[in-house]
């Protein structure tokens, strides 16, 4: 099995600024848009360097995404930033009909996703995202698992000509990709190979996926571990051509079991090579206030959680 060790944990959030101090610099089209959330997007950079291409909107995320789009018409690459359930659920309307109806370019960057927002609970978290904005005709969905690989999607979009989604998270979390690692959009990532057993992770869950593979390969159970880091367009062949070697796959993902990852791989499998599918997300709630830890262990969103998975999926083949 291949080891990849954490470098030093660090928020996927700040990968996203990283990025976008990079674009400010090469690429003179790039505009920053946010409401009202710049330390919390790590905007403070981009804002620094180039003002006048930084437009606080204020908490007023609906206007946000119609001057983004409107923005596309003079030849500008915005990027729209705040909370996953602002970017999402509170502009729906406004995404479909001026961004994804209308094939504009506009990126909109969404921090806080998930369970591990934490303290500031149900209202904030939002579970359903991927599925909302994978469901809207020409959307690109990413979903990074650490800072590298945020950072390194954030730099890849702005050559990618369309609506996009970019998801990151709050809390601190293993930094684990190399640095130099391309960022393929569309092109999942084969992080270990293994024969009983395909795990397909996503965002957070891709640090506890390898936990997971290392805790079965004491087991004797051989796991291959698939980041998919791009929801749509999904990388079907990687993970047809796994599923010809294990026979059975365990999904897992920081969101609701209904309209994410796992669903969509279900699709993936019905209509190909139908096998025995095990999920680890969200079973259908909304999630409440705490520590990322303490609902990570609560709604069984961890490495234990894959291990277990596996076991019940293999018995299924």
């Amino acid at each position: 099995m291949k080891k990849y060790t954490n470098t030093g944990s660090k928020d996927t959030r700040s990968g996203f600024g990283a990025g976008m101090t990079e674009l400010g610099q090469k690429n003179e089209n790039v505009v920053a848009l946010c409401a009202d959330l710049i330390g919390s997007l790590k905007f403070d950079e981009f804002k620094k360097n180039h003002p006048e291409r930084f437009f606080q909107i204020g908490i007023a995320e609906a206007n946000m995404i119609g001057i983004a789009a409107g923005l596309t018409i003079g030849g500008k690459i915005p990027f729209t930033g705040t909370f996953a359930n602002f970017s999402t659920g509170r502009v729906y309307d406004q995404i479909r009909q001026s961004v994804a109806y209308s094939d504009k370019n506009v990126k909109i960057c969404a921090s806080h996703a998930g369970l591990t927002l934490g303290e500031d609970g149900a209202t904030h978290q939002i579970l359903e995202d991927i599925g909302l904005m994978k469901m809207l005709p020409g959307m690109t969905v990413i979903n990074t698992c650490d800072y590298n690989q945020t950072k390194a999607a954030t730099l890849a979009l702005v050559d990618h000509h369309g609506p996009a989604y970019l998801r990151f998270g709050r809390p601190v979390v293993a930094n684990f990709t190399p640095a130099d690692e391309p960022f393929v959009i569309g092109k999942a990532i084969l992080l270990n190979e293994g024969t009983d057993v395909t795990i397909v992770a996503t965002g957070h869950l891709v640090w506890e996926a390898l936990i997971a593979a290392e805790a079965l390969e004491a087991k004797g159970i051989s796991a291959e571990v698939i980041n998919i880091h791009t929801i749509k367009p999904l990388d079907e062949e990687a993970i047809l051509k796994s599923l010809a070697k294990t026979k059975c796959v365990v999904t897992a993902e920081e969101h609701n079991i209904l309209g994410g990852l796992g669903e969509s791989i279900s699709r993936v499998l019905a209509l190909n090579t139908p096998a025995p599918q095990e999920f680890v997300a969200v079973n259908d709630s909304f999630g409440e206030s705490g520590t990322p830890e303490q609902l990570m262990e609560k709604y069984k969103l961890n490495n234990q959680a894959i291990v277990e998975a596996v076991e019940r999926v293999i018995k299924r083949k």
